[in-house]
């Protein structure tokens, strides 16, 4: 049977690593071959391929309209970012071409649209992939078909101003009990830019001022948000990717941190462009107030791709309290990155409060991931910075002395 030829149907796609598969950016050009193998001569009417990106969401809710009636509401929508055909091979009278028995190659290459594209992710509620589909049509024959997925990763240089940029913020809450006030929870924190790359540590500039009777226990944690949008309707999925827990402070005490280190896991980058699906990272810093809410400070990350310059980046930020190592330097970086790992691998808030190890108890995070991430990690070092002296240039007659501290 004819049927019983095709011994293999399959797309190759060119990299330039051989056990690497390739990663693509808007503008870039797609190129490979698809490969068929023949245990016979056979006819063939057309091999054809089709190269298609979507981003997709859905979920479904179940509403009630009444104490004995219920429903299901789907909610779905798409976004289209590719859509491009190719005939590889077809006789142009339209009659059979007939291929031998063996090996044969097609070659394809198409260009991916210069306007930007939306990195590939994979989520609970929705995903955006990009694939290639190929079928290969025969008289009298089912038609064969073989789809293969690859990689789009459109760069973010967390080198620019607002990404650069310190990220700063100062929150307070009252302590009470029924009506009695036990004292004020003071928070003030601050960290060097709002762009970072994985791998990277942040070191955290915070000060918690503890005017309450009771001990608290400062802590910071780096969280993700999948936002999905149909319908003007949206579904979250929060998750935890990193934690780090303070000292406690005791009653009416302050404690500070001075360039207190978190670093970021092997994340996916922050999806900040699509309609209809987000990936979002905050910095969260927080105490836990006795007999009140948490008070919680919250600074917005952007996981970026291509990692802190050496030069220039240290000019946007005249206030920076600390300053990079540049042996990083030496290091090679990458010219093409990896793809990015499985977003469910992060854990849910609700996981982590449960593995979360006994010390911590009021709110317990941690963050476990699995998967290897892309390239452009850098391990960058930070060493603290140096005492900085506040000396009035034209001194008054009085008996000051100049006020030296570090941050």
């Amino acid at each position: 049977m004819i049927f019983d030829k095709v011994q293999k149907l399959d797309v190759v796609f060119d990299s330039p690593e051989v056990d690497s598969p390739p990663v693509f950016s808007s503008g870039d050009v797609v190129s490979g071959k698809v490969l068929l193998e023949l245990a016979g001569d056979a006819r063939v009417a057309s091999v054809k391929l089709h190269a298609e990106g979507f981003a997709k969401v859905h979920w479904t809710e179940s509403r009630s309209a009444g104490s004995s009636t219920a429903y299901t509401q789907n909610y779905s929508d798409e976004v289209e970012y590719l859509n491009r055909r190719e005939t590889l091979l077809q006789a142009d009278n339209g009659e059979m071409t007939v291929l031998q028995a063996g090996r044969h190659e097609f070659p394809f290459s198409f260009q991916l649209p210069e306007e930007t594209l939306v990195t590939s992710f994979e989520g609970k509620h929705g995903s955006i992939r990009y694939w290639v589909k190929v079928k290969l049509h025969r008289p009298w024959a089912t038609v064969r078909k073989i789809k293969k997925e690859f990689t789009v990763i459109e760069p973010i240089d967390i080198n620019t101003p607002a990404l650069l940029a310190p990220q700063a913020g100062t929150k307070d809450k009252m302590a009470r009990v029924w009506y009695r006030n036990f004292g004020q929870v003071s928070l003030t924190a601050k960290i060097d830019r709002k762009g970072y790359t994985p791998g990277e540590v942040i070191p955290i500039f915070a000060e918690f001022d503890n005017s309450t009777s009771r001990s608290i226990v400062p802590k910071a944690y780096i969280t993700q948000t999948q936002t999905f949008i149909a319908r003007g309707t949206m579904k979250q999925k929060k998750s935890v990717v990193a934690t780090l827990s303070g000292d406690v402070v005791g009653a009416r005490r302050r404690e500070t941190w001075h360039g207190r280190a978190i670093k970021i896991p092997p994340v996916g980058p922050s999806i900040l462009q699509c309609r209809i699906i987000k990936v979002e990272y905050m910095l969260r810093v927080c105490v836990d107030v006795p007999g009140t809410s948490k008070l919680s400070l919250e600074l917005p990350l952007v996981m970026g791709t291509i990692p802190l310059h050496p030069f220039g980046s240290r000019t946007s930020s005249v206030s920076s309290q600390y300053s990079v190592n540049l042996e990083w330097l030496r290091m090679a970086i990458p010219e093409q990155p990896e793809p990015p790992p499985d977003y469910n691998t992060i854990i849910s808030e609700e996981e982590a409060e449960h593995n979360m190890s006994p010390p911590l108890i009021e709110e317990d995070f941690t963050g476990i991931l699995e998967r290897p991430f892309f390239a452009y990690v850098q391990e960058f070092r930070f060493r603290p910075p140096p005492v900085y002296c506040e000396i009035d240039p034209h001194p008054q007659p009085l008996n000051i002395r100049p006020r030296c501290m570090t941050y």
